[in-house]
């Protein structure tokens, strides 16, 4: 398992990668909508939605409303999408409720109609945003590809700083206190340390690379902070999520990784953090 965890990491990373800095933001857009919405189809199977027809509707739904932003902004002027703006802005209001479900596990855990169609609603205000997010941050200037491409290798680099960190100080410097122990038992508030001061050295290194005046960088730090807190709470209810739905993973789409959503959630939190922080601090 590990090694075709490994062999399919391979082919992914230098493919997004590739895609990211090469791709125009239109064609960007496409194929991240269908990476998407293939993890909102598994979405919508955890949160109840069994039938083939039914969850392709409401994959077809979503894919409505992401072709009405983009025909709503295409008189829009060049450097400015203000509706896939304003999606970001209502994105990060929605992963601050978020928080708050993560609080109270057992809140929408009943497999009955009101929780499914909650967790219907959940999944467009998670899957959207994030689409919006990346053809934002992406479509903005000269750098906008480099600042995506630092959006996503702080997500991996979170990752890999949080795994190292728990697994080297996990339970010695906040006395022994897990993160979400009914979520996520093996997730430790150390590895979120560790993963929030790596990303946050990622986040000056990318930035001085792309040019930011040393002035901006304690903004940068910040904005990689709490995009990464934002990450975990992606991830976290995502792993909630599964547990209600009593399943491992999302899906098996991707060998060793599991489903698509498996790959991407804590990138659907992530993304509107940063565009909507650098929007407003103007890096």
């Amino acid at each position: 398992m590990t090694k075709t965890r490994v062999l399919a990491a391979l082919v992914m990373a230098p493919a997004v990668i590739a895609a990211v800095l090469l791709l125009p933001t239109g064609w960007l857009m496409l194929l991240s909508a269908i990476v998407f919405l293939l993890a909102l189809w598994e979405w919508l199977k955890l949160a109840g939605v069994e039938d083939t027809l039914a969850r392709s509707s409401l994959l077809a739904s979503n894919l409505a409303l992401m072709v009405a932003l983009v025909w709503g902004s295409r008189s829009s002027q060049a450097n400015s999408l203000p509706l896939f703006q304003l999606a970001v802005v209502l994105g990060v209001v929605w992963w601050l409720l978020a928080l708050l479900w993560l609080r109270h596990y057992d809140f929408a855990a009943r497999p009955d109609s009101k929780s499914r169609m909650l967790k219907l609603a959940a999944g467009s205000a998670a899957i959207v945003p994030a689409w919006c997010a990346l053809a934002v941050i992406h479509h903005d200037g000269q750098h906008g590809a480099g600042w995506l491409l630092l959006a996503l290798l702080l997500v991996w680099a979170a990752d890999s700083g949080a795994y190292f960190a728990g697994r080297k100080f996990g339970g010695q410097w906040f006395g022994g206190r897990k993160l979400a122990p009914r979520i996520s038992p093996n997730k430790t508030l150390e590895g979120v340390a560790g993963g929030v001061g790596l990303a946050m050295l990622v986040a000056i290194c990318g930035a001085l690379v792309l040019g930011t005046r040393a002035a901006q960088l304690p903004a940068v730090a910040l904005v990689a902070a709490l995009t990464v807190l934002f990450s975990v709470a992606g991830d976290l209810l995502e792993s909630l999520l599964k547990r209600h739905a009593d399943v491992k993973d999302s899906g098996t789409l991707i060998p060793g990784h599991g489903g698509v959503l498996d790959r991407v959630d804590s990138v659907l939190a992530a993304l509107p953090v940063f565009a909507l922080g650098k929007i407003w601090l103007g890096f």
